[in-house]
C-alpha cells in the first residue's frame, strides 16, 4: 500500500511536523524536516503493510532527520522555540503552559512523551520507533511526567 504523496501529506503532515518540532524545537527546521520527509516518501520504492506502518515510517524518518539537523552547524544559529510560542494559539491557557513545560524537558523525556500522549502510540510502539527497550520508555515516561508535574506545580505556586 502506498498513498499518493498529496494524500499522505494531507493526512500526516501535521503529525510529522509535531514530531520534528519536538526534536528541533524550531518551526522553520520542523517545516524543513516535514518537506524532506515527504520528498523521501515520494522517491521511496517501499510498499507499506497498512496505514499504521506508513505513519510509523513517516515519524521515524522525521525523528531521524530532525536529529541529523540538530547536529548541524546551522542548527546552532537558529531562532529559539520560545519565540515560536508567541505565534501559537491555545484554546485554554493551561494548554500553553503544558506545551511550554513539555518543550522544556530534556529530549530523552520530551520525545517519548510527545509520541505517547500526542501521537497516541503505545509504550511498545514508542519503543520500536525510538529503538529503545520498553522498560527504558516506561522509565522515561515516568521521569518525564514527574518533571512535568513538579514544573507545573512550581509555576502554579508562583502564580499565587
Amino acid at each position: 500500500m502506498k498513498l499518493p504523496v498529496d494524500q499522505a501529506y494531507k493526512t500526516y503532515a501535521d503529525r510529522v511536523f509535531a514530531a520534528a518540532f519536538s526534536v528541533c524545537r524550531n518551526r522553520e527546521d520542523a517545516e524543513d524536516v516535514t518537506q524532506d520527509v515527504f520528498m523521501k516518501y515520494q522517491t521511496a520504492a517501499q510498499d507499506y503493510a497498512d496505514e499504521t506502518h506508513l505513519r510509523a515510517w513517516l515519524l521515524r524518518v522525521a525523528l531521524n532527520r530532525a536529529k541529523d539537523l540538530r547536529t548541524s552547524f546551522r542548527y546552532k544559529n537558529t531562532v529559539p522555540w520560545e519565540e515560536y510560542m508567541e505565534e501559537l494559539e491555545f484554546t485554554q491557557p493551561a494548554d500553553g503552559d503544558l506545551f511550554r513545560a513539555v518543550m522544556e524537558l530534556p529530549e530523552k523525556y520530551r520525545v517519548p512523551i510527545h509520541l505517547f500522549y500526542y501521537e497516541d502510540y503505545s509504550v511498545k510502539e514508542t519503543a520500536a520507533l525510538l529503538r529503545r527497550s520498553e522498560g527504558t520508555i516506561k522509565s522515561q515516561l515516568n521521569r518525564g511526567r514527574k518533571l512535568l508535574k513538579s514544573k507545573l506545580l512550581e509555576e502554579w505556586n508562583d502564580d499565587e
